[in-house]
């Protein structure tokens, strides 16, 4: 675990202090990041990339109490940007030029609230992972995106009936 000390010194650019603190939310980050991207090694990669921006920025970070909060948020932009630039690769077999569609959830596959989460869009993926898979409150989500409370409760209705509307598709087509 780390202190506020060990984030001051890593604000200072001490970087064993600053490895102590990726070593301590190593684990977490690399849960966001699967959630996005459902595979082991993008989402190393992802952590890799937002601990590498992390280093380059730490000096800058406001709330040295907040230091969590502040790599989820590094986490998820990497991610989603990640995500952003994996939907504008088109691949190039034999000369011909392959359209990849997003993969569909098959009612033969087993459901699963990863495969879900795809419906969803970035923001409201985001809200879902941070309130089921975070446990954050609504408030505290609403402070993390910098939004309004009720923008954050709108869209964890809206997401949830979405979901919800999801399965029970699946169910009565499989």
């Amino acid at each position: 675990m780390y202190t506020i000390r060990d984030v001051n010194k890593a604000k200072k650019g001490n970087k064993k202090a600053f490895a102590k603190i990726i070593q301590a939310e190593k684990h977490r980050l690399y849960r966001i990041a699967f959630l996005y991207v459902k595979n082991e090694n993008d989402a190393v990669d992802i952590v890799q990339e937002a601990t590498y921006k992390a280093l380059l920025s730490i000096g800058n970070m406001k709330e040295i109490n907040q230091v969590a909060a502040w790599l989820k948020r590094i986490t998820i932009n990497c991610a989603i940007d990640f995500h952003r630039r994996q939907k504008k690769v088109i691949p190039f077999e034999d000369g011909n030029v392959e359209i990849v569609e997003q993969r569909m959830v098959h009612t033969e596959e087993k459901l699963d609230l990863y495969d879900l989460l795809d419906y969803l869009s970035e923001r409201d993926k985001t809200i879902i992972i941070l309130k089921y898979y975070e446990d954050l409150t609504s408030r505290e989500i609403a402070e993390f995106l910098d939004c309004p409370e009720g923008t954050v409760k709108s869209s964890l209705h809206r997401s949830l009936k979405i979901l919800k509307g999801k399965i029970e598709e699946d169910y009565m087509n499989g």
